[in-house]
């Protein structure tokens, strides 16, 4: 298997697949899951003639299960040291919910004369906390039963997350695919609970405002109206109001799981934003 060293002593491991002279795609996976949610999307820009690399975020999948460093400062470095390693240029980065803020941070900090283009697909900027300035947000106790529920029982909150709002099967007349709900838990449980629960504090804490309005690459924000992890009306609609050159399309009913629910669509519309 691959692995990075970060500065910090942390293994992160990493996919990277296809010819070293295509254009690279870079993933960056939402919480608490690795690079394997990225699965159906690598195959088929492979299959596209790109160079595809995803890496497990620290503390998820088979990278280290380290005690500390679960920040978005420390996830954008880590991404950071692994396009360094490979020397990726002219990438496009793609991150959703969780990986959609370590991609926009790592674009704005470590970017410069690597990116080319950039996705967020039911990403969780420019913040998700409910606070004076953003009152449209979700309010504390939504993240407090975040952490409760890993700290209770994560196997069992690890099911109930993909049954139900992740991928929209509980809504009336949408059926449960169980193969994704296993593979879910199955990701989940490969990584460590105390960087799941620092985690659910980066990902709703961290404010991407001034990361979004230094982002100058074209970006495609994408997400659904129907994403119940995170409101496209407090996250998507703001972030494209942020970009310097940002592009919102909305996908009416879709899921926060959206790229794996709607893969054929999703992944139809970011490699026409790419040759675009």
């Amino acid at each position: 298997m691959n692995y990075v060293t970060t500065k910090d002593g942390v293994e992160i491991f990493y996919k990277d697949w296809g010819p070293r002279t295509a254009q690279p795609v870079v993933f960056h996976h939402g919480w608490p899951l690795s690079a394997d949610d990225w699965d159906v999307q690598m195959m088929f820009f492979l299959e596209k003639g790109f160079r595809v690399v995803a890496h497990d975020r620290r503390g998820h999948g088979r990278s280290s299960q380290v005690d500390g460093g679960h920040d978005m400062d420390h996830y954008a470095a880590d991404a950071a040291a692994v396009t360094e390693h490979l020397d990726l240029r002219g990438a496009v980065h793609i991150g959703h919910s969780t990986g959609g803020g370590e991609a926009t941070r790592y674009v704005a900090r470590h970017g410069e004369g690597r990116v080319a283009r950039l996705v967020l697909i039911a990403a969780v900027p420019p913040l998700m906390l409910k606070t004076a300035a953003n009152p449209g947000g979700l309010p504390r106790e939504v993240f407090d039963g975040f952490r409760k529920g890993l700290a209770d029982n994560r196997a069992q909150n690890y099911l109930d997350i993909p049954s139900g709002p992740f991928y929209g099967f509980n809504r009336p007349g949408v059926k449960t695919i169980p193969g994704l709900v296993q593979n879910w838990w199955r990701q989940g449980m490969m990584g460590g609970i105390k960087a799941h629960h620092d985690g659910v504090k980066a990902f709703s804490e961290t404010d991407f405002t001034e990361d979004l309005k230094s982002i100058d690459v074209p970006t495609f924000v994408m997400h659904g109206s129907d994403d119940q992890v995170v409101p496209v009306d407090d996250s998507a609609r703001l972030s494209v109001k942020l970009l310097r050159n940002g592009t919102l399309k909305v996908y009416d009913g879709f899921p926060h799981g959206m790229i794996t629910t709607h893969a054929d669509v999703v992944n139809r519309d970011i490699l026409a934003f790419i040759r675009g």
